[in-house]
Order: structure tokens, then sequence, then C-alpha cells
């Protein structure tokens, strides 16, 4: 009796045993089943705020917090939605990575009126709010405008530089991931330019310390230099009267990082309206980064100077990046329509009209629309629906015979004033609505990049050409 007694005890021990563990063992695997849940939820989640790996780094990780700025009720840097600042510049050194701006309506010439502001981490920019922040209306009733002032010793740097690449953790290596945006900004850099006897008819590059004038800014309106696994978005922004050496809109994304660069409108600068640069050099093609660039209307690109040789693209591409360009209008380039360094690239549905000597230009051969596809290196085989056509442009009249009167020269014309052939300019002024005229030729520049107001360049903006183009933005 006694041995049963103590059979029946290890029995229902062993079976107490057994079960527990298979308590434990269910507890585990569904811990783990959980852990792995989580993991994919937030990778899946996380493509706009952990950048193009999926996993930022420490510092740029930080959640962040939204920062409101208003010209019209902003006053200190507390910068909330009831006490919002005054100006981005005067917040600047608060801000930390991941943070999120919404400027209102308003003209902004930065802290100080020194024309120029420069962001060292990655942050969220969102222009075109109504004073009470519930509507936005970027390009048209709710224009939220960074520009500046011509004086002597006022900055002459990129109106809006953000730049995240030299950032470090703790441990001293870079900060990489998250995620760049600027959404719905005019850039207007007419009034930090200096214009021959001020008649904003020819730009000046260079000071009047006597007349109390800044060179006009050698620089872009938006330029972005990113970090490794960093998205890039520029949106919705309209970029006009700038005189760069390189981009109006310049954005360089880093290994495994993409670009997106869609409906904005770029008018009357110099060097690229824009530029899609790379910061990264190595051989692995799944960590090239890659650009979209859709929906963007680039006109009336200007070289650097009246006989310089370089700029006057409407599109430049570096050599080590995948992109595709499609659904943009490319026109009246002083030099072309794209220049590629020997990116890969596809196009699609691209308009080209009034480029003066190409409009596609592959290192240093330069073709017509016409011929891209059969005698591009680069180009995607299956790119299609590339097109040449007439447009009228809906810009002020104004400004249009200012264009119109310019006169073309070339440093051979300079050098040994030889005759250049027909240019277009009565194709060109039949497009701006104006009379033809005879052609003539004459030595000089006095109509270089004049002054443009925004209300005389943005209706341009506001429609696409058969579905190629800006439009303006939808008020939300």
């Amino acid at each position: 009796m006694k041995k049963i007694m103590i059979l029946a005890l290890c029995v229902s021990l062993f079976s107490t045993l057994e079960m527990q563990s298979q308590i434990n063992f269910k507890r585990l695997k569904n811990k783990v089943l959980k852990k792995k849940s989580t993991r994919t939820s937030n990778t899946a989640g996380s493509t706009n705020t952990s950048g193009a790996s999926g996993v930022s780094s420490k510092n740029f990780s930080n959640k962040g917090r939204v920062w409101y700025v208003s010209k019209t009720t902003g006053s200190g840097q507390l910068g909330t939605k009831e006490r919002p600042a005054k100006d981005l510049g005067n917040i600047i050194h608060h801000l930390k990575p991941n943070d999120v701006i919404l400027i209102a309506e308003g003209v902004y010439m930065s802290k100080g009126k020194r024309g120029s502001d420069e962001i060292n981490v990655p942050v969220k920019i969102y222009g075109g709010y109504d004073t009470s922040f519930t509507t936005r209306d970027p390009w048209d009733t709710h224009k939220t405008i960074f520009t500046g002032v011509n004086e002597y010793m006022k900055l002459t740097t990129p109106r809006l530089y953000i730049r995240t690449d030299q950032q470090r953790e703790k441990n001293g290596r870079l900060s990489q991931g998250s995620e760049i945006v600027v959404n719905g900004i005019i850039f207007d850099n007419g009034p930090r330019n200096r214009y021959h006897t001020n008649k904003n008819l020819a730009i000046r590059r260079k000071a009047s310390p006597k007349s109390g004038q800044n060179p006009s800014p050698e620089s872009g309106g938006i330029v972005i230099v990113g970090s490794k696994y960093t998205n890039v978005t520029v949106e919705n922004c309209v970029v006009m009267n700038t005189a760069p050496t390189e981009g109006a809109i310049s954005v360089r994304v880093f290994k495994g990082g993409k670009g997106l660069i869609q409906n904005n409108f770029c008018i009357n600068n110099t060097g690229y309206g824009i530029q899609a640069r790379t910061g990264y050099m190595g051989s692995d093609k799944s960590l090239v980064p890659k650009f979209t660039i859709k929906r963007n209307t680039i006109l009336f690109t200007w070289k650097h100077d009246a006989v310089a040789s370089y700029g006057g693209s409407a599109l430049a591409l570096d050599k080590n990046l995948v992109v595709v360009a499609e659904n943009n209008v490319f026109g009246f380039a002083h030099m072309g329509g794209i220049y590629s360094k020997g990116a890969s690239l596809t196009l699609n549905n691209n308009l080209f009209t009034g480029n003066t000597k190409y409009d596609y230009k592959e290192i240093n051969a330069e073709m017509r629309v016409a011929d891209i596809l059969d005698e591009s290196e680069n180009l995607d085989q299956y790119s299609e629906g590339n097109e040449s056509l007439l447009i009228k442009i809906p810009v002020a009249k104004r400004w249009a015979k200012i264009y119109a009167s310019r006169v073309e020269i070339s440093r051979a014309q300079v050098d040994a004033a030889v005759h250049v052939s027909n240019s277009g300019a009565n194709q060109l002024r039949s497009m701006l609505g104006l009379n033809v005229h005879g052609n003539g030729v004459k030595m000089d520049a006095e109509v270089f990049l004049p002054l443009i107001t925004v209300d005389e360049a943005i209706p341009a903006g506001f429609k696409s050409w058969n579905g190629k183009g800006s439009n303006i933005p939808r008020s939300k």
C-alpha cells in the first residue's frame, strides 16, 4: 500500500512539473512572437522617421517636438501654438533631431535680417499655414516667403542650409538615419541680390563697400547635405532669383539614402535649377543613393555669368546616383534641360522646351530629346513619353519683355567677336506672348538675371502642361 502511494505521488509530481514546463514554454514562445511582431511593426512604420535602413543612430532617434513660427503673431522663443516664435532663425539653437517646424504666412529674413538659416540636425519644415495653423495654402493665400536684404556684411550663404553629415554620437561615430523635409516655402533671393545701378536688370557678384551693398549671394535657396541612411524630401517649394554656381535646390544624399524632389517650381536662377548630388563613392549598388524627381517645373535657368561656359541647366545629376525623373518641365535653360555626369537614369513623360544648346547632356555628349533613347549610354531603355513642345508661359509681361530683350553672348564673342547662330529669340517671344522681332547681336550684358517678383512669377508654376510640371499645392 505504501509503495502504491509513493508511486502515485511521483506520478502526480511528474505531471505537475510537465504542466509547469509546458506553461513556461508557451510563455517563452509568446514572448518571442510578440517581440518579433513588435520589431516588424516598428520597422514597417519607421520609414519616414528612422532613415533609409530602418534604423537610426541614438542621436537621430530623438522623438522631437513641434515648433510654431509666425511673423505676425510670434514673440519669444517658446515656439508653441499659443506663443509662436517670430522667425525660424530665432529658435535654431533650440532645435533637436526630428523636430517639426510649422511656419505661418509672412516674409521672413532670419535673425537680425541676416538672410540665411543653417540647421545641423535632421528636421521637418512645413510652411504655408494661416496664423492659426489650421489651414495651408503655401503658393496663394498663405505664402511663407524666405528672403533677406542686401546690406554690406550680411550673410551670403544659402537661404536655408541643412547639413547633418558632421553630427556625431557620444562614442564619436557619425550619426545616421532619420529624415529631412522642406515643404511649402517660397525662397526669393531678389531682395538679397545686388543689381547694377539699382535697376533690377543685371546682378553684380562683387560687393560695393562704398555704397554699403553686399555681392549677390553665390548660393542656392535650399541646400541640404544629409547623413548616411538619411532620406531627404523637398516638396511644394518655389525658388527664384538665386545666383548659385550649383543648384537653386541642391540635395546631397549619402550611402543608403533616398531623395524625393517633387512639385517644386524653380524660376530665374543661375547654375542649375535642381541639383541631385551623391555622397557615396562605394561599389555596392544596393547602397547607391536613389532619387525620385517628379512634377517639377524649372524655367529660365541662366549660366553663371554672361560669358560663362558652365551652369545654365535645369537639372544636374552626379555620377554615382540612381535617378527616376518623370513628369517634369525643363524649359528655357541657357545651356540645356538635363546635365548628367553619368547617373543611372530613367526618364518618363518629361517636357523639354526652349533650351538653347541641348535637351540632354551625358558627360560631354549633347542630345535633343528625339535622340536621347538612341544615343545615351546610361538611360534605361524602357524610358518613354519624353517630348518637346511649344508652350505659353504665364509670367508677367513686364518681366517677359525684359527677358526677351536680353542679349546672349559667349566667351568666343568676347574674345573674337564671332557670329552666333540663331538663338531662337523669335520663338521665345512667341512663347511669351510677345511680338516677334529681328535678331541682333550686342557685346553687353545689360540684362542678366533680372528681378522677377513673386506675384509675377508664381502663376507659371500653378498649372501643368499635359500632366507635366508643378501644380499649385492643394489647401489643407
